[in-house]
């Protein structure tokens, strides 16, 4: 699987065209509500996508996830987990990923906003269904402490040629690291080292990793996630644990869409159509957690460079699934 308000009255309306268009196009948000750090999957001939409910450190203490068979229309699933299930998650959990195997979900997310000394990192729950009821996996995190310099946080998995692989950090830094099949802890490379940085130039956070045509393309968010800068840049490699350089943005705030866009995903569709599922923030709204989910298409050049990101209100037409 591969991954990836001028003024009340117009927040009001754009925040409810998106749970229930019934237009061709999906409408950007695609569903109401403030959140960000979205994640896209394809599972059941579904697109789901599961963010981060975006709001203060103290409340942001829940999952939802929605799902679409055709892109249009969304349901809601809520609470597919919460800090009630996570015993050692005190503060927040955010920024989730989510792979499948087996017949299960694995569902991986950063929590408590961890320190050197402290109890929190990247957790990973496990469900039946994508729409849960989630359930701690570990009892702990399965990274908690600070490696390279890479703060616990932001994490992506995605399986390469049977190896489970996941790239995650903060504070500047990115390391990858490989899971063991069971998702119970970390296994060492070929040559002894468990973490392993691919810190590209510009990198801040939310790291995402896919493969095209025998290429690993390393996409990353640069800028504050509080401020209109945020964005997305891409590098290429021909493994990936790189190295990597980077080569250029991919997405960015457009005076008259939005700001603040970043901390994506991508989605590979059947029909060979390529997705970028991010969050940005609404023009007008200064609020750093007043953050909407949104999808558009991302495309590529010739040579397999991917090409700027249009980012528009009318979002995707039906989709394929």
């Amino acid at each position: 699987m591969l991954r990836f308000c001028f003024s009340f009255a117009l927040c009001t309306g754009f925040l409810l065209a998106g749970a229930q268009n019934s237009s061709s196009k999906t409408g950007n948000p695609v569903f109401s509500g403030w959140y960000a750090d979205p994640e896209g999957a394809i599972f059941n001939h579904s697109l789901w996508v599961f963010p981060t409910y975006s709001d203060k450190y103290e409340k942001q203490v829940f999952f939802d996830a929605f799902s679409t068979s055709d892109g249009v229309q969304w349901t809601k699933h809520p609470h597919i987990l919460d800090t009630a299930a996570v015993k050692w998650a005190k503060k927040a959990m955010w920024a989730p990923a989510i792979l499948k195997k087996d017949n299960l979900y694995y569902f991986f997310f950063s929590a408590n906003d961890v320190h050197p000394g402290e109890v929190g990192g990247i957790g990973v729950a496990v469900a039946s269904h994508p729409d849960g009821p989630f359930r701690d996996l570990l009892g702990k995190p399965v990274i908690n402490s600070v490696e390279n310099g890479a703060q616990p946080i932001d994490q992506f998995v995605f399986a390469d040629k049977g190896i489970y692989y996941m790239i995650y950090g903060g504070w500047g830094h990115c390391n990858i690291v490989k899971l063991k099949p069971d998702f119970s802890g970390l296994l060492p490379f070929d040559d002894g080292t468990t973490f392993k940085e691919i810190t590209p130039q510009g990198y801040v956070e939310g790291p995402v990793m896919f493969k095209r045509k025998e290429k690993y393309y390393f996409m990353w968010s640069e800028g504050g996630w509080g401020g209109p800068n945020y964005r997305v840049a891409y590098a290429m490699a021909d493994s990936p644990t790189g190295p990597f350089q980077r080569i250029g943005t991919v997405l960015q705030q457009d005076s008259t869409v939005a700001t603040s866009a970043g901390h994506h995903s991508v989605v590979h569709l059947p029909n060979n159509e390529w997705l970028i599922v991010y969050h940005r923030r609404p023009l007008g709204e200064t609020a750093a957690n007043h953050r909407v989910t949104c999808i558009d298409r991302m495309y590529f050049d010739d040579k397999g460079n991917i090409k700027p990101v249009k980012m528009t209100f009318e979002g995707v037409g039906r989709i394929k699934l």
